[in-house]
């Protein structure tokens, strides 16, 4: 525990870094009004600061940066999530309302604006467990002469699609008879019902429809854990000074895996800020993560967060996560998205 002096000195430090991302000397510490205290005090209570592990020293002659201890002092003394500025505001705010079409474009979208409104990379991690939800939607788009997507949208909003080659070519109109066939007997019942549609007439219809419906409750072809989507990647190359480590960072957004398990692990512990070194990711040492689980109907389907340097605006990063998480939630748990056919399975949005 700090008292007030050492609190009051350790915030000031935290706040002017993160504006500067400059040392800060005892001396500007010690022109702050509201602390009263002489600059030799200051540098006594820093150096004292500094033997605790809040702070270090770049250089003999710089002043003092936070460490993640300080760091973590400071999130953790925030009385909450700052209000978003007006702009930032205004822009969640027009975004949720025009917000509509596939599922996943929409969280492809989120990623593009969080990562605006905080300036930092962000990520969107889309439901993955079908198990839990019942099918909300299912339709057969068919997408060339041979080609048929079914796609099934799930209640926890998560997006079955499977691709089926067709031995045949058959007809939009005997494609749109086979998804409203399969339709009517999958939606409401979870992918593991059994059974297939019954008969109408036409044998290729009922082919089409038994077959997409098989494909749909067996195991994805493609390898991989959820869909992720990663907006302004770009702007983490403005973040840091290194360019060991920008490549890092950006390497670690374009693994997938890693990113799932990276958010799923600071939920799991309770946390809604990783600083630094808590998260375990060396790659990361120097970045810090915010993040936020979303709802759909309920129940938790996907994760939001952003991605940025230690010295990130943390109240601004915990605001915009937790608006932007609650207003998804809104959006997939009311809205009735679109079924147009999705391509890729993680994108990115700059």
């Amino acid at each position: 525990m700090l008292d007030d002096r050492k609190a009051a000195i350790l915030r000031a430090v935290v706040e002017c870094h993160i504006k500067t991302a400059q040392p800060v000397s005892s001396a500007y510490v010690a022109q702050l009004g509201d602390l009263s205290v002489s600059p030799a005090t200051v540098r006594n209570e820093m150096a004292v600061l500094e033997q605790d592990g809040y702070l270090f020293q770049p250089h003999s002659s710089a002043g003092r940066v936070p460490t993640d201890k300080g760091y973590r002092f400071f999130v953790d003394s925030l009385s909450g999530p700052a209000p978003l500025g007006a702009p930032q505001a205004e822009l969640v705010r027009m975004f949720f309302a025009r917000a509509h079409g596939e599922i996943e474009r929409m969280l492809a979208e989120t990623s593009g604006l969080l990562s605006s409104v905080t300036d930092y990379a962000a990520v969107v991690v889309a439901p993955s467990a079908p198990e839990p939800g019942r099918v909300r939607s299912l339709q057969l788009v068919k997408l060339t002469a041979h080609v048929v997507l079914a796609v099934a949208v799930l209640g926890n909003g998560a997006v079955e699609r499977r691709a089926l080659e067709l031995p045949v070519e058959l007809t939009d109109a005997q494609v749109e008879r086979a998804s409203a066939a399969a339709a009517s007997f999958q939606v409401g019942a979870t992918l593991d019902k059994t059974g297939d549609p019954g008969p109408t007439g036409d044998t290729a219809v009922d082919t089409l429809a038994s077959t997409a419906l098989q494909a749909l409750r067996g195991p994805e072809p493609e390898v991989g854990t959820s869909h992720v989507f990663v907006g302004g990647a770009a702007r983490m190359a403005t973040a840091f000074e290194a360019v060991s480590t920008i490549r890092s960072v950006l390497g670690i957004l374009e693994q997938q895996y890693v990113l799932v398990t990276l958010l799923k692990d600071v939920l799991d512990r309770g946390l809604t800020v990783a600083i630094g070194t808590e998260h375990g990711l060396a790659p990361l040492a120097d970045c810090s993560v915010v993040v936020a689980p979303y709802e759909v109907d309920g129940e938790r389907a996907g994760t939001v967060g952003v991605l940025g340097p230690t010295r990130m605006h943390y109240d601004q990063a915990l605001a915009a996560v937790a608006i932007v998480s609650k207003k998804l939630s809104k959006a997939l748990s009311e809205g009735d998205q679109g079924l147009s056919p999705p391509s890729g399975r993680q994108r990115s949005t700059g």
